[in-house]
């Protein structure tokens, strides 16, 4: 007896087994049950959500001798037919590899035959945005008004590639990604009826890696039973699916947070020697980092145990998000240069050295240039207090408007919303490194024609000085003012606000003075 495959074998054989979709089956049951099953269906969705699956249900459905409750009895002539692929009534047709317009043509003949034994002549088009568009129109005047006994159900990943002509003329279903817990509820029924020993950790991560799709879920967990292992663990999951172990990923991510150049280094060669895919290991060191992000906002993560997830807190606790956004931007670059370089291990190592040095430089040279800055002026402050208060009215009058011309004056505009209001329109055009750099900044109005940005990062001034990016603000600022203003990158301490307050000479530290 030939070997069926787990997906195959556990395919949904009605509505009430397709697993995260209730929605859309109890649409599609409620049309049985009432006789007003549409003539065209577009099925959209990811792959492995139930697509094909509900497809082929509502085809037998629709011509089952025995439905109950708008499901196939599964048991009559016409269910079993079907089932076995005997039945010339229902047709499946792959629109990958019968795409042309002959293809579609012969489903036009076809369709004005009458059934031979259902009562309803099927055809299911898995793929449909691969037709051609000689397809389409050929199609076209068929979907818009079929013979009372021909039914229509369309599949696609891509509905975005289907003309509007097309789209207009079918009632379109959206299948959503399905839940990890629906996945793990799944794979534990199919796991009690095929006899296969799981612990709970495996199931888990097999649902993560599924990314939402049960076939996926069920062919991973086949690949797994292979092994002839007694019971399916959660390392021999990562294993066969190809997750790297975190060792490598963690170690090199701890020594560039902690700036160790040797260790760095030392991890590197090691991963060349080792003959590792460079362009796939610094995918994977790009996810974990994103994933460190996660944890520092959300505080939990899925996919890892107990011991990684003490090991990610531990990296969370030494770094700032500023510096995580920097490390992802920077292996980002390097992950797109690599691919084409015929250097792969030259490019990776000196890359890796690279965001080493930046990071080192980010964190120590600014933060020690403004340390030094401030102690510099607190120490001439504190040295010379006497000389200060006993300088004249008239040299201090006289010295504070040349102070005051290296200051600029500014106000706020438009209050707090006008700049919420800009930072939000660059989140919902997906400009998401602007959004996330501009999140905690303010904006002032420096004169008619330029506004300063106060509060940059200096990851966030690198984002800014990109022509592109100052483009998308200027944009979003004119479409939420009217005016085309350029912008300026404006730190917190050359700005004095018109609210009477002065500065100490020498410090750039400002207090009130209050006349009595």
């Amino acid at each position: 007896m030939s070997y069926t495959a787990l997906y195959r074998k556990f395919r949904p054989l009605t509505f009430s087994e397709i697993v995260g979709q209730e929605a859309i089956t109890k649409t599609l049951k409620n049309q049985v049950i009432a006789d007003r099953v549409g003539h065209a269906y577009l099925f959209n969705g990811g792959r492995g959500t139930g697509k094909t699956s509900a497809a082929k249900i509502l085809a037998r459905a629709v011509n089952c001798l025995n439905p109950k409750d708008g499901e196939p009895c599964n048991e009559c002539e016409i269910c079993k037919e079907i089932l076995n692929g005997s039945l010339t009534d229902v047709v499946e047709m792959d629109a990958a590899s019968n795409n042309s317009v002959e293809d579609i043509r012969s489903i036009r003949e076809e369709v004005n035959f009458l059934p031979t034994k259902a009562k309803y002549r099927v055809y299911i088009i898995d793929e449909v945005h691969m037709l051609s568009t000689g397809a389409f129109n050929a199609l076209l005047k068929t979907l818009e008004e079929p013979p009372k006994h021909v039914k229509f159900i369309l599949a696609t990943t891509e509905p975005q590639k289907l003309p509007a002509t097309i789209l207009s003329r079918c009632q379109r279903f959206d299948f959503k990604r399905i839940s990890n817990e629906n996945i793990i509820k799944r794979l534990k029924i199919i796991c009690k009826e095929s006899n296969i020993n799981i612990d709970e950790n495996a199931l888990r991560t097999i649902a993560v890696l599924s990314e939402g799709a049960m076939r996926d879920a069920i062919s991973i967990l086949e690949r797994c039973i292979q092994e002839g292992e007694n019971t399916v663990t959660d390392n021999l999951v990562k294993d066969l699916a190809g997750v790297p172990k975190l060792e490598y990923i963690n170690k090199i991510v701890n020594s560039i947070t902690e700036k160790n150049k040797q260790e760095t280094l030392e991890i590197t060669e090691q991963i060349i020697s080792e003959g590792k895919d460079l362009y796939y290991f610094l995918w994977e060191i790009i996810k974990y980092l994103k994933d460190i992000l996660v944890y520092k906002s959300k505080g939990k993560l899925e996919l890892y145990n107990e011991k990684e997830l003490e090991e990610i807190e531990a990296i969370s606790q030494k770094v700032e998000q500023d510096e995580l956004f920097n490390m992802i931007y920077q292996l980002s670059e390097l992950e797109n240069n690599i691919k084409w370089s015929t250097h792969k291990n030259i490019m990776f190592q000196t890359g890796i050295l690279k965001l080493l040095q930046s990071q080192a430089t980010s964190a120590n040279g600014d933060l020690e240039k403004r340390v030094k800055s401030l102690e510099n002026k607190i120490n001439n402050f504190q040295e010379n207090p006497k000389r200060q208060k006993e300088e004249k009215p008239e040299k201090q009058a006289s010295q504070k408007p040349k102070k005051e011309e290296k200051k600029v004056e500014i106000k706020d505009i438009k209050g707090t919303d006008y700049w919420k209001n800009v930072i939000n329109s660059l989140k919902t055009k997906g400009k998401i490194t602007l959004f996330t750099n501009l999140l905690n900044t303010k904006a002032v109005e420096i004169n008619d024609m330029q506004i300063g940005i106060v509060g940059l990062t200096p990851f966030g001034k690198r984002v800014i000085e990109d022509p592109a990016n100052r483009q998308e603000i200027v944009k979003a600022i004119f479409d939420e003012t009217g005016k085309e203003m350029q912008i300026k990158v404006q730190d917190a301490e050359n700005i004095v606000k018109d609210n009477n307050e002065n500065n100490m000479e020498g410090l750039d530290i400002p207090f009130n003075i209050i006349d009595e």
